[in-house]
């Protein structure tokens, strides 16, 4: 049920582009979305990193185009998770994560 509460969510807001707007707007940070593509009968899964108000798949081709969509796929986020930037290996960089779409969409929780 919360899929289908999340993806009702999505169809009245692009997702990724207002996390990608908090994201310009904190520098060090990095939120991952985790989730899948419905392909058809299928799903595929989904990565993707979000830094510095800018989208990176690591699963999937996305759009660089500012006035398109990230994904042209219907897509399903599940996860996400927030690191302090930059990555090192020799650092714990997690902060916090959360499964509801809502809670970092308010620039306070990527404090």
């Amino acid at each position: 049920m919360e899929e289908t509460l999340a993806s009702q969510k999505m169809a009245k807001i692009d997702l990724i582009k207002s996390l990608e707007k908090i994201s310009s707007e904190i520098p060090d940070r990095i939120l991952k979305l985790e989730g899948f593509i419905l392909k058809g009968n299928h799903q595929e899964q989904l990565e993707i990193l979000i830094f510095r108000g800018y989208s990176s798949s690591t699963t999937h081709p996305i759009e660089i185009d500012s006035e398109k969509k990230v994904i042209k796929f219907s897509y399903i986020i599940t996860n996400f998770k927030l690191y302090k930037g930059p990555l090192k290996e020799t650092e714990e960089n997690f902060i916090k994560e959360n499964k509801n779409s809502d809670f970092f969409l308010d620039q306070k929780n990527w404090i």
